[in-house]
């Protein structure tokens, strides 16, 4: 970073403490000016609320990303005037920029400060958006998606040598219900809604979708999952990472799949389903194999532990005499087995849970349920295996991200290939988001402290990663054959901002 702009970022820092630190006394009045205000339109200054983009775009550029969407995907028979590149980040960009849904990217289109700030005359309109995606075909989705990947083989590449050390791979589905009764390809899920069942593969370091395949919402979660792990399998064995990982529920632990993946050396980690016979191995176990779980505190007091508040809900619950399920005890064991469609056995961990069923005040019974993961590794004990396939769990964060935070797992589209072309695109902004906290430096000086806010930028919300370093206000001039952002508000994020920006420039 600049040393001038760290010393001015360091003297707001100041300024802002000062106030926020001024005196307690009331002054008799309220701390919200009560003047008014006079709108008038500048005439000069062109500025932008979302001066964010401009360093996205130079990430997007500067990792290869442009230009591997358009030798890859060949959507489009003349580019007039757009390329396939302008249409694909024109959906990310529509994501990064806050927009719900495709009618959004009007509001932009209209803007001509951010049409300059991206450097562009024009930006497809939302029709155009839509016409782009039902042009797609599978064949046109794959070559996207490898073209995603060869910018993100650019970002690993410069990652430091730990960053290599592991890969784990979680596969999951998700339903993504639709009002409309004429898109082509949906059906009715389990639940009863009306939708698509989407595939996610994710790499729960960095929390990138690897892969995204959209089917109908009848289908089943593992279908088809196998053959997107072997391709994100792939894609991690290019990269150089040293231990795979593959981490599912219990749709996923494809038993015909397992010894495949064993000889390929993929440590893998799976629910399995609690059928009959495995019930009935777990009973026949003897006390002694079968020892408590200890998990460990969700999370560590750093001062003096506080008095817990009243739980409400626990009230209610007592007085209107719900019946509940109280978890009383969890104990483990394990044994090898053999699943049907495998030639060697694997290591079976069992969770058994004692529930208890409670009515009011009353205890009514106890009930036993167990849990069954399969695993190959023969290293971790049996309590660490538990603890490894709930890890698995975060993941259910990622796709509430993609739901509620991207919104990339929607359906404005009319058939399953446009609708799964739209999700690839715009899941490309939360790729974005961990592309920009992997493309921070990390100095040798300040190596702790840039790791620590890698770490930060990665496991952000992406809400607050576009308060953060999206929603920053810019003006936008142009001096000579530069395009300049100048950046007008403060926030507590513009040092890591400014540190990417130099990153970049190098």
């Amino acid at each position: 970073m600049n040393r001038n702009i760290r010393k001015r970022l360091e003297k707001i820092k100041r300024r802002i403490e000062r106030r926020l630190e001024g005196a307690r006394e009331d002054l008799g009045r309220p701390l919200f000016g009560p003047e008014g205000i006079r709108v008038e339109l500048a005439e000069k200054v062109r500025a932008i609320g979302v001066g964010g983009i401009g360093l996205v775009h130079q990430l997007a550029r500067h990792v290869g990303l442009v230009e591997a969407i358009d030798r890859r995907v060949h959507v489009l028979k003349n580019h007039r005037p757009y390329h396939e590149s302008d249409h694909v980040l024109n959906l990310a960009y529509n994501a990064l920029c806050d927009g719900v849904r495709l009618e959004d990217i009007e509001l932009r289109r209209n803007d001509e400060v951010f049409l300059d700030a991206l450097g562009t005359e024009r930006i497809p309109d939302p029709t155009t958006a839509g016409d782009f995606c039902r042009r797609f075909d599978e064949t046109h989705i794959r070559s996207l998606m490898e073209a995603v990947d060869e910018a993100r083989l650019n970002v690993w590449a410069p990652q430091p040598q730990a960053f290599f050390d592991r890969a784990t791979l979680d596969l999951d589905g998700i339903l993504v219900a639709t009002t409309g009764a004429c898109k082509q390809g949906m059906d009715i899920s389990y639940k009863g809604t009306w939708g698509y069942h989407v595939l996610i593969v994710s790499l729960a370091e960095t929390g990138e979708v690897l892969r995204l395949v959209n089917r109908p919402g009848n289908r089943p979660s593992q279908e088809g999952a196998a053959v997107e792990a072997d391709a994100a399998i792939a894609l991690c064995r290019r990269a150089g990472f040293g231990t795979i990982v593959l981490r599912g529920d219990t749709a996923f632990s494809q038993s015909e799949k397992l010894d495949a993946w064993d000889a390929d050396g993929v440590t893998f980690y799976f629910g399995y389903k609690a059928m009959a016979n495995l019930e009935a191995l777990a009973d026949q176990l003897p006390p002694t194999a079968w020892d408590k779980v200890l998990r460990a505190p969700r999370y560590e007091v750093k001062t003096e532990p506080r008095e817990r508040p009243t739980n409400i809900k626990e009230q209610i619950v007592r007085r209107r005499e719900f019946e509940v399920l109280r978890l009383q005890r969890e104990d483990y064991a394990e044994f090898e087995y053999r699943p049907v469609g495998c030639e060697r056995s694997y290591r079976m961990v069992v969770l058994r849970k004692k529930i208890a069923h409670e009515k009011g005040q009353a205890r009514l019974f106890d009930e036993v349920r167990y849990l069954f993961y399969i695993t190959n590794d023969w290293a971790l004990s049996a309590e660490e295996v538990i603890f490894e396939a709930n890890d698995r769990c975060n993941q259910e964060n990622l796709l509430a991200q993609l739901s509620g935070g991207v919104r990339a797992l929607s359906a404005p589209v009319d058939n399953l290939l446009s609708n799964w072309a739209y999700m690839v695109m715009t899941a490309l902004a939360w790729n974005l988001k961990a592309w920009w906290a992997l493309s921070l430096p990390e100095q040798p000086r300040w190596r702790q402290r840039h790791q620590a806010q890698k770490q930060q930028v990665l496991r952000m919300e992406f809400r607050t990663f576009l308060n953060a370093f999206i929603k920053i206000p810019c003006q936008i001039l142009r001096t000579g054959r530069r395009l300049v952002y100048r950046v007008l508000q403060y926030n507590i994020h513009l040092p890591v901002f400014f540190r990417l920006c130099t990153a970049l420039r190098c």
